[in-house]
């Protein structure tokens, strides 16, 4: 028997036999099942994805004698003379050859003729956008209103040339791309019927490199099959289709996290000594560094089309690169595969933009920057008496000299010569506040601490009551039994907060005992009423108390 190519011997013969256009086949048989038989179809997508095998199945499934379940028996005389081409009923055409005016004609004025056998007259005209203006113009009365027994099938991979008038009197069915997996697992099987060993790296790369197209791959595995027998390996392949091989893509990414500068050159001279594209090599190692991209964000490899051998190793880079650092170096590559097509040599341009790739640091955001200075800027012990936080003098003039006396009553002296332009002067000096301070403040932090916080924490601290100070710790007491829990939780806020306010980091210590609360509260009620007497008050009445000594009579 004369040998017969895969994409022939394997071309499917019933609906169910279709790959990857499951849900045109499943509109087609629920259509038959129906009786709901349109007059006109029209079959568009890429190249060798089922559209011609489509149109004679349905012709098929439309004249058979024992139909079952909507599908062709392919065993009566039908589906036979269908198959081995000899049927009168099933005309084909081709659109390029027979695109003109006259040749529609004729096919005008044979489709009043009943079938000879079938119950329909069905023409199949393939790259049916082929066809002259004339020729559709001819053709619309025809499509539009045929014979009951007459119904035309078209395909095409470029819709867009074909007229809306002509679309809009057909049904319309868009083929997809075939998924790369589906290729494989295809190929696999009829690798295995045919007893031909093969592995998955040589399936993955002829199933990229016929892009979708079912056919295109069958071609591609006859022509490996021919130059390697029934036993198939990778190395083999890639020498034989010219390819690159994926291990040079994970060198380049590999040299990115080590800084190897060697390896840009190395790789540079392997592609120009194997004749390789430059072009198609910055290609690949775009998708390669997509891939990296779907593996960091994802958490998995399910996106990424490559062997499974690869798919393992691209998984490792998911705590190497940072979001911001594969996003730069896409945005690098796209401007180099611009300026590459432009470019006198593309061998240095490849050398110098790698060097470039090579050589970009890591990147930080803001937030990561501040995180880590934060946490580099806790102390080693858990213990709030190890802080000695700095102090931030906010000054609008040249500060001279700036004092602090301490618990034991020695001086300290910070002298700071401050720029004009610069407003804030950082004195490093750590230094008590005493109760009576804190307590004359109170009332204003907690009415800042309110308008911050809200809800969250404002109530909270407003039943708090103050019981005494123990160096950076302010003790207080509540009866809220849910105080000391907020308390835990809202310590770094308490600390900036208390820092901007006091000038000195003061963490909230919870008190079990209210001994002083009388006293801290007359305190602090005493400072708020003069507070109120001092704003509420007239001003003249405020310079007479202050200037002439003056007494308010009640």
């Amino acid at each position: 028997m004369a040998f017969l190519v895969t994409a022939r011997k394997w071309r499917p013969q019933k609906f169910g036999d279709i790959i990857g256009q499951e849900h045109i086949s499943a509109t087609l048989i629920n259509a038959i099942k129906n009786n709901r038989i349109a007059h006109a179809y029209l079959f568009t997508g890429p190249r060798g994805v089922g559209k011609t095998s489509t149109a004679r199945i349905l012709a098929k499934a439309l004249n058979c004698l024992n139909p079952h379940d909507a599908e062709p028996c392919n065993e009566c005389e039908m589906c036979q003379s269908i198959q081995t081409t000899q049927s009168l009923d099933i005309i084909e055409i081709d659109g390029a050859s027979n695109r003109g005016i006259d040749e529609i004609r004729t096919l005008r004025d044979s489709v009043k003729y009943a079938p000879t056998k079938g119950k329909y007259k069905i023409y199949i005209i393939d790259e049916v956008h082929m066809l002259t203006k004339e020729s559709f113009n001819a053709f619309l009365k025809t499509l539009e209103e045929p014979p009951a027994h007459t119904v035309f099938i078209f395909a095409t991979t470029d819709v867009h040339k074909v007229p809306l008038t002509i679309i809009s009197r057909c049904q319309r069915f868009d083929f997809r791309r075939i998924q790369l997996d589906t290729i494989k697992s295809t190929l696999n099987k009829i690798a295995s019927e045919e007893k031909i060993k093969v592995d998955d790296k040589t399936l993955t790369t002829i199933a990229k490199k016929a892009d979708g197209a079912l056919r295109d791959a069958e071609s591609l595995f006859d022509q490996v099959v021919s130059f390697c027998g029934n036993e198939i390996d990778f190395e083999t392949v890639s020498k034989m289709l010219n390819l690159i091989d994926d291990e040079i893509y994970f060198t380049i990414s590999d040299a990115v996290l080590s800084k190897n500068f060697k390896a840009v050159f190395e790789v540079t001279q392997m592609i120009y000594d194997n004749g390789w594209n430059f072009i198609d090599f910055t290609d690949g190692l775009t998708e390669h560094f997509r891939n990296i991209m779907t593996v960091i964000l994802s958490k998995n490899a399910s996106l990424v089309e490559a062997a499974d051998v690869f798919k393992s190793r691209y998984l490792e880079y998911i705590e190497k690169f940072s979001e911001g650092d594969i996003l730069r170096l896409l945005n690098f590559l796209s401007k180099t595969q611009q300026e590459l097509k432009y470019s006198q040599n593309q061998k240095l341009k490849i050398e110098i933009s790698l060097s470039h790739l090579v050589g970009l640091e890591k990147t930080s955001t803001i937030s990561e920057i501040i995180s880590e200075l934060n946490n580099n800027a806790m102390p080693a012990s858990n213990s709030y008496e190890s802080q000695k936080p700095a102090v931030y003098v906010h000054e609008e003039k040249p500060v001279k000299e700036v004092s602090y006396t301490n618990s034991a009553k020695e001086k300290k002296t910070v002298s700071a010569a401050v720029n004009p332009i610069q407003q804030k002067t950082l004195v490093a000096e750590n230094f008590d506040l005493n109760f009576e301070s804190v307590v004359r403040k109170w009332a204003g932090f907690v009415e800042q601490v309110s308008s911050e916080k809200g809800l969250i924490f404002g109530p909270y601290i407003k039943s708090a009551k103050l019981v005494g100070i123990d160096g950076n710790k302010l003790k207080i007491y509540s009866e809220d039994s849910h105080f000391k829990d907020i308390i835990d939780r809202q310590q770094d806020y308490i600390a900036k907060k208390t820092q901007e306010y006091f000038g000195k980091k003061i963490f909230f210590q919870f008190s079990q005992d209210s001994t002083s609360d009388e006293t801290v509260s007359s305190s602090v009620s005493d400072n708020n009423s003069k507070e109120e007497n001092n704003e509420n008050s007239d001003p003249y009445v405020n310079a007479i108390l202050t200037e002439l000594s003056g007494e308010e009579m009640l």
